[in-house]
């Protein structure tokens, strides 16, 4: 059985040779600059995780140029992605690291983000258009409801029986929470309502599992594997807790990496389900 997932595809050689190059130069870089690592910095970095996924969303519908589409298949698109995103982070790293304003560096890493976000949309849409496909505005309404209902009982949860988790993790913890519960909601509709296959060799067992059950005909396959999504995204935040509280620098950072491996493919689904 194949570990990667099935879009696992690298691209051409000199596409990948600048690629890890501008990756190696990038992470020089960010350790001689060493921007700070705040709650509030990795909590802006949200929309450049979902702007990742965007991207290689367009890439699947064929809404990128042909002389940089290698750039943005799976999984180039993440470093091109964190390229961009640490050059940004780069540039600002002599800013004040809290606050939300233009000139701090979370402010002004988020908003660069969301321009990147929104381009993809963008670029999405009037591809769409152009192709006469009709925009599924329902389902991704849909999935954003079920998402935020989703972290809304998996939050609640937390206050009641970790509250430390929560005040420790803060902004991350929820990002993390928002991100996997994204990714699942996003997939079982992608699976149960629309058709799509599962990519992840990992997911699409726990999704089967989910569809021999008794409860496949009443609720689908895809429900199994939302709730390991939120079970895990609340276990990995309750975990954290000690750790950020220790090591702050060390446990933000991580854990938005756990929050981007959730964020990352949900946007991807959002936005391709969207315009496919």
């Amino acid at each position: 059985m194949p570990l990667l997932p099935s879009d696992f595809a690298l691209p051409a050689l000199p596409y990948l040779l600048g690629l890890l190059v501008a990756g190696a130069a990038t992470v020089a870089l960010l350790y001689r600059r060493r921007p700070a690592v705040t709650e509030e910095t990795v909590t802006a970095l949200a929309p450049w995780m979902a702007g990742g996924g965007a991207l290689y969303a367009i890439y699947q519908a064929e809404a990128v140029p042909t002389s940089v589409r290698p750039l943005f298949s799976s999984p180039a698109v993440y470093l091109t992605t964190g390229v961009l995103a640490g050059i940004v982070l780069v540039l600002v790293a002599d800013r004040p690291p809290e606050g939300w304003r233009p000139t701090t560096t979370p402010g002004f890493v988020a908003i660069t983000g969301v321009l990147v976000l929104l381009s993809a949309a963008t670029a999405g849409y009037l591809n769409a258009v152009d192709r006469g496909i009709e925009i599924k505005v329902g389902i991704t309404f849909g999935i954003l409801l079920g998402t935020l209902l989703s972290v809304a009982v998996v939050w609640v949860l937390l206050t009641r029986f970790r509250p430390g988790a929560i005040e420790a993790s803060g902004s991350v913890g929820l990002l993390a929470v928002f991100g996997h519960a994204l990714d699942g909601v996003s997939t079982a509709v992608g699976y149960d309502l629309l058709g799509f296959g599962e990519q992840t060799p990992l997911s699409r067992i726990i999704i089967e599992a989910g569809g021999a059950l008794p409860t496949a005909e009443l609720l689908g396959a895809g429900w199994l594997f939302v709730l390991v999504k939120l079970v895990l995204a609340a276990v990995v935040v309750a975990a954290f807790e000690e750790y950020i509280r220790e090591e702050p620098t060390e446990g933000y950072l991580f854990l938005g990496l756990i929050a981007a491996v959730g964020l990352g493919p949900g946007a991807h689904n959002v936005v391709l389900f969207a315009i496919a």
